[in-house]
């Protein structure tokens, strides 16, 4: 796994200050995730000013198919090479998130399925309803979003080995909650660090605040690209 499949999560709505972290970090990182918060303050205009890297639009679309398709529509020419949904939103709205973004012919986007949030846990799923644990119901979404033509899945790192070892090598997985040994969790209920979830079969981390939240975020974002087998 090299460095370009690192991604640094830009989680501001500081457009000058996620322009700071991507010059920074541009040269160790594949791609920068902009997240709703970012979106919904900047918008397109701030999509385009981040400059250095492809960017991962992380809006986690979930919504009737119709408006998810319109969404997904809205969003390609900012020419995004990734794209989230919600697994949960069924597999009518996944296809239709597929269909649209295959408008944009060869520079479409990657259509990513998230399964179960990373701050959830079992007692968190339980309390909306689900009485599967979390790792049952990540296989039951990946399986959904993959039979409905989602290209790669967002897992936590505690599941992402089991998804590899049931999915097998094709399946694609872009994997958030990454923390540096002996670093907070902060927010995120399931965690690794970069290394064990790569070793796990990991395509892709999403790393956030251990890379934007350092001193050196540029130094930051190499030693984790370093540590990359």
């Amino acid at each position: 796994m090299s460095a370009d499949k690192l991604i640094v999560a830009l989680d501001t709505t500081d457009l000058a200050r996620a322009s700071a972290w991507a010059a920074a970090t541009a040269a160790h990182v594949g791609l920068f995730k902009l997240g709703l918060e970012f979106f919904l303050a900047n918008g397109a205009a701030g999509v385009r000013a981040i400059a250095g890297r492809p960017v991962f639009l992380d809006l986690k679309l979930h919504d009737i198919p119709n408006t998810v398709a319109g969404g997904v529509r809205a969003v390609l020419d900012l020419r995004p090479k990734m794209l989230t949904i919600h697994a949960s939103g069924g597999a009518a709205m996944i296809e239709a998130a597929r269909k649209a973004a295959e408008t944009a012919g060869a520079d479409r986007p990657m259509i990513l399925a998230v399964t179960v949030l990373t701050s959830l846990n079992g007692a968190a799923l339980t309390a909306t309803g689900v009485v599967a644990s979390p790792a049952d119901q990540v296989l039951r979404l990946a399986r959904l979003a993959l039979s409905a033509g989602a290209d790669a899945l967002v897992c936590s790192p505690l599941e992402v080995a089991m998804l590899r070892s049931v999915l097998g090598p094709e399946a694609k997985f872009v994997v958030p909650g990454i923390r540096l040994a002996g670093s907070a969790a902060d927010d995120q209920a399931r965690t690794m660090t970069p290394a064990e979830a790569v070793a796990a079969g990991a395509n892709w981390i999403v790393v956030g605040r251990p890379i934007t939240g350092a001193a050196d975020p540029g130094a930051a974002a190499a030693a984790i690209a370093g540590s990359f087998p």
